[in-house]
């Protein structure tokens, strides 16, 4: 008798378990029919492996199989227009820092299939809400941390070396270039979103000029947010879309009222002096003049931005996330919210 009690116990536990995990997938649209399967052209390899090779020969190949991104990679990320095609891949090709970069790169990434099934599912579902974009062309690259995730024609790139773990020996020999708490972001992890951010914001929703209040900043950087958390799998933190450690993110959701008494004891709502709330809206450390002993989160103004969009969408539960992209009224969009934290 006892055993049938347990077993009832285990089975309806089991049944709430799956119901909890329906809903939660439920959250997502239906994108199995939209037919996908992003690739990465690893041109990180293709020009690696041709060290040793005719270098007219190479750039003629890469040229005829990378377009405008060979150019961009030859003149803007690792040389200029000062030199030839031929003087930049010698000089590459002789530098031992790009043959060791290139062997570290190769044993993080031995393939990219992981990246490009979670890119496939996150461009459905952008294809399923804007029919119309269009899915780029993915290359990966090694530029000696020149760029992480450049976009041009037709093409988005993956600086594979700016994703090597938090912990790579590399980061730390680029502190005065690329501080720690940049690098600490720079883990396989953060592929997809920086992706899936850079997208949005160059390709699909372009901030206004005459947005210039903290508060149009605000929510503009905050659709960008609830648009990443509509596109991007479900399994992907908070504190991943926006750049935040955990501690800085629970930070934030301790201290979210006296945030936004901050902003409100010192009119910064509609202020429009860039210096005065550039502080809000840029990376850095922490925030200065919020939190003790600089325990606070930078870009605090990004992250309100977002409670606030994910509050206004809460409430009012018809828009769509096309209308709220398109939404101009950014006092609507607060006053909509009813955005009090307590």
């Amino acid at each position: 008798m006892n055993y049938n009690v347990k077993f009832s116990q285990s089975y309806l536990f089991f049944l709430f378990i799956l119901t909890f995990l329906s809903c939660k997938q439920g959250t997502k649209p239906d994108v199995t029919a939209i037919q996908l399967d992003v690739k990465i052209d690893r041109f990180d390899r293709d020009l690696y492996l041709r060290k040793d090779k005719d270098i007219k020969q190479t750039d003629e190949l890469l040229q005829k199989k990378y377009g405008a991104f060979y150019d961009d990679y030859i003149h803007r990320m690792v040389g200029n227009e000062s030199y030839s095609p031929d003087e930049i891949l010698a000089t590459l090709f002789k530098d031992q820092a790009y043959y060791d970069l290139n062997k570290e790169v190769d044993s993080i990434f031995p393939n990219l299939v992981p990246i490009e099934k979670d890119l496939t599912q996150t461009f459905k579902y952008i294809k399923y809400y804007y029919p119309k974009s269009q899915v780029p062309r993915f290359i990966s690259f090694v530029s000696g941390f020149s760029v992480q995730t450049p976009i041009g024609n037709d093409y988005m790139g993956i600086g594979l070396d700016m994703f090597l773990g938090k912990d790579s020996k590399f980061y730390r020999a680029i502190v005065e270039s690329v501080p720690l708490y940049l690098s600490k972001r720079f883990s396989p992890q953060y592929i997809v979103p920086r992706l899936t951010e850079t997208y949005a914001r160059e390709e699909l929703f372009a901030e206004r000029d005459e947005d210039r209040t903290l508060l149009a900043k605000m929510i503009h950087n905050g659709k960008i947010l609830y648009f990443m958390d509509r596109v991007l799998a479900d399994n992907v933190p908070d504190s991943v879309k926006i750049g935040y450690t955990a501690k800085q993110l629970e930070w934030c959701k301790t201290f979210e009222s006296d945030i936004w008494g901050y902003y409100l004891q010192n009119d910064l709502l509609f202020e429009t002096d860039y210096q005065k709330i550039q502080v809000f809206l840029s990376e850095g450390p922490f925030t200065p003049g919020l939190g003790e002993r600089n325990e606070s989160a930078p870009k605090l103004g990004i992250w309100t931005g977002w409670q606030i969009v994910r509050k206004y969408m809460e409430e009012n539960p018809s828009v769509t996330l096309q209308q709220l992209m398109v939404e101009k009224d950014t006092q609507k969009v607060l006053q909509a919210s009813k955005y009090k934290p307590k």
